[in-house]
């Protein structure tokens, strides 16, 4: 409501006094007109999920964790299987997830794991709901609800991601299996445009996807992933996240998302995969930094970033460059190849290597909790662990 002084500064206009062509007469006394206010329509109901979804969030982003992205789909778990010579059948990838989720120590690193829906209703080779096997070592379940990447039609051979066709009801289902977060991940393309069409199409339906989750439990993850795709340089890559990072809260601010209640999952600002010029974790965390601070709003508790086809060591640097001073969010990792790959190797489909496997994941995972806290120096990586992951075109 304007304040009285507001009121008294603003002069009701009479249309009438009003001639073409001629300057508009001010009344030469201030006149006040109070009329009732009909309802706006835009008070908003909250969920009523809504002091769950702020605790669930400040959960993930906790001192020194975050999150096991393990929601690859069937086929492209089939892809990391394979490259391990095994065979893409449910026991393989229900023996590789056991390895994951019991890992012991596991929860003091990470406070979230994202599950493929096979997963969340999945029991490990003991027999003990996934779920509660998290839950057990204090890390939260969450859910991959999108239902992938198609073809956008009158773009320049871009994509959009759909799933919000029945996603109510079965955020509803998952949150009864015990999911408590969700993950929706759409992508923008650099080398392709982007299109002013795909990078809307994108952040409406993040923005969509994020206040049905909420309504229903579940704490979305936004995650816009710009793709390594492409030979341009930092700046080029800055350009293209400010702009994307605008539409996305623009239209997650007219869903009226609770910010409280989110999680972000945004790539880093890096030079493309084919760049020449290579950026120090440094440069990364500067550039990566200065597009939160212009474009997320400090109410958002977590920035769970992914890692988008880097080394795992390089994932790592660059997160721990990013948290050398104070910030106003928890700045954290969401990795699924950068904690995963030298372990899925190390375990290679053995029983007798589990818990060398397990190790592995819990060195890279406790890497990562120091690079939350700014205290990871590097010492003593592997050379496997410095490989670069990215693939071009890579599907997920």
């Amino acid at each position: 409501m304007a304040s009285a002084s507001l009121l008294k500064a603003s002069p009701v206009v009479d249309k009438s006094k009003w001639v073409k062509g001629q300057t508009l007469r001010q009344p030469s006394v201030s006149v006040v007109r109070c009329h009732p206010v009909a309802p706006s329509g835009l008070d908003v109901r909250a969920s009523s999920y809504a002091d769950e979804l702020v605790k669930t969030a400040k959960t993930i982003a906790s001192p020194g964790r975050g999150i096991l992205a393990m929601d690859e789909s069937n086929a492209t778990c089939g892809k990391r299987l394979a490259s391990i010579g095994l065979e893409n059948t449910e026991a393989n990838r229900q023996a590789y997830r056991t390895l994951l989720v019991s890992a012991p120590g596991l929860g003091q690193y990470i406070s979230g794991a994202i599950l493929f829906e096979e997963t969340l209703y999945q029991s490990t080779i003991d027999g003990k709901k996934m779920v509660d096997v998290l839950v057990e070592q204090n890390i939260v379940p969450g859910i991959k609800v999108d239902k992938g990447l198609v073809p956008l039609a009158g773009s320049n051979n871009e994509s959009w991601c759909q799933g919000l066709d029945g996603l109510a009801s079965r955020s509803a289902a998952y949150y009864q299996q015990g999911a408590r977060f969700a993950k929706w991940r759409t992508v923008v393309s650099i080398p392709n445009g982007p299109s002013e069409l795909a990078v809307k199409e994108a952040a409406w339906g993040l923005a969509r996807y994020a206040a049905v989750s909420q309504d229903n439990g579940l704490v979305p993850i936004v995650e816009p992933e710009i793709l390594l795709d492409g030979d341009h340089g930092i700046d080029r890559t800055f350009e293209v996240a400010k702009k994307v990072w605008a539409e996305v809260f623009f239209y997650l601010a007219q869903n009226n998302v609770m910010f409280e209640g989110i999680l972000l999952k945004p790539s880093m600002v890096t030079p493309g995969a084919e760049c020449k010029d290579r950026a120090t974790p440094e440069q990364v965390a500067s550039y990566t930094l200065s597009l939160l601070r212009q474009r997320i709003p400090p109410a958002v508790p977590g920035i769970m970033f992914l890692s988008g086809g880097q080394s795992e060591v390089e994932a790592t640097l660059n997160l721990n460059a990013m948290n050398q001073a104070p910030n106003p969010w928890h700045v954290s990792f969401s990795y699924a190849r950068a904690l995963q790959n030298t372990c899925l190797k190390t375990w290679g489909g053995r029983p007798e290597n589990v818990k060398e496997a397990q190790d592995t994941l819990l060195v890279r995972a406790k890497a990562n909790s120091l690079a939350q806290l700014g205290k990871y120096t590097g010492e003593g990586e592997s050379e496997e662990a410095k490989q670069g992951m990215f693939v071009k075109g890579y599907v997920y």
